[in-house]
């Protein structure tokens, strides 16, 4: 039995459907009132409750072997109690239940952005780099992240778990609800602008890819106690990843630019004046997005790929997939 947290989201609902393809029991853990259509087209056993929910983790862990914790608070803004409770308080509540329950294989998904926000020319990061560099004062979806992984580190250490760290770069796929349907409606109305030259090439990955690496390092023996990168399907370009969205659109092609110093100083500029209003909602750019897709650093794979994976979805195949799903589903909505 597998158990996979976030499962209602990009990356959790492709791990569950690359177990169940694989013919394998899986349990979610969602919260009430999510929307589990897909999961329940697939027939996977259901948890309600949250990770503040005790009692519902307890039970969800159960007769499991491999926990897949997907679930976090995502994005780059907010408050700090929110990412305090939605990613630390409820990834330690999980540790726990998972320790108790004897589970076989904790499988956390982190991200690269641990490594903070670092950039330049011909640099490339693997597993060795040191994490939070050049972080914002609200960086706080990074600075939680760091502070999951040193814990579940230190359990592993102590032998309370059996873990190990798969770190995704910037993902795309069906359902994504974060992401593709701005870049859609900004393109479709003439909003995009490349950030820098957009010869940048991108750490850009289809989340089936990444929950196929999750998987693979979850059943590896001697990925125990281990940390991979898990990124960058091929080669694609800011500007061809742009162009290829507009292709799948019949839209004309992405031509205007902004320099990338000028997209982080506006970054900023929007972040501080939505924190003096209380904004709820993300500004139009930020430091983190422009960073995101003007950023010059590339990710190694090369430590996943020993192990035996390779990206199983193209960018050509897998780009226009995304924008087909978002149109169907917004369509019948």
């Amino acid at each position: 039995m597998n158990l996979v947290t976030g499962a209602t989201g990009l990356l959790g609902s492709h791990i569950v459907e690359q177990l169940h393809m694989r013919g394998e029991k899986v349990r979610v853990l969602v919260r009430p009132g999510s929307d589990t259509r897909f999961l329940d087209s697939l027939g996977v056993e259901k948890i309600y409750g949250d990770l503040s929910d005790h009692d519902a983790l307890k039970k969800a862990t159960q007769g499991v072997r491999v926990v897949y914790h997907s679930a976090a608070k995502v994005g780059d803004w907010g408050k700090w109690e929110e990412f305090q409770q939605g990613t630390i308080d409820g990834s330690r509540n999980l540790i726990h239940a998972a320790s108790q329950a004897g589970i076989e294989r904790f499988l956390h998904i982190s991200t690269i952005s641990v490594y903070g926000y670092v950039d330049g020319e011909g640099l490339v990061i693997d597993e060795t780099a040191p994490l939070g560099r050049n972080l914002y004062r609200w960086s706080y979806y990074s600075k939680a992240k760091i502070e999951v992984e040193t814990m579940i580190r230190q359990w592993h250490k102590e032998g309370r778990i059996k873990a190990s760290i798969v770190r995704p770069s910037w993902l795309y796929g069906e359902r994504d609800r974060a992401s593709i349907g701005r870049m859609v409606d900004a393109i479709r109305k003439r909003k995009v602008k490349i950030i820098g030259d957009g010869n940048n090439r991108l750490s850009l990955s289809y989340a089936g890819n990444v929950a196929q690496g999750a998987i693979l390092v979850a059943n590896t023996p001697e990925a125990l106690g281990e940390v991979y990168n898990c990124c960058s399907d091929g080669v694609i370009t800011l500007s061809e990843y742009w162009n290829t969205i507009a292709k799948a659109l019949n839209a004309g092609p992405v031509t205007k630019k902004v320099p990338y110093k000028v997209a982080r100083t506006a970054g900023l500029i929007m972040e501080v004046a939505g924190k003096m209003i209380g904004m709820k909602h993300p500004p139009f750019i930020s430091r983190y997005a422009a960073w995101l897709m003007g950023r010059r650093v590339l990710y190694s794979n090369e430590k996943i790929r020993a192990l035996g994976w390779k990206p199983a979805v193209s960018f050509e195949v897998g780009i226009p997939k995304t924008v087909k799903w978002y149109l169907d589903q917004r369509d019948t909505h």
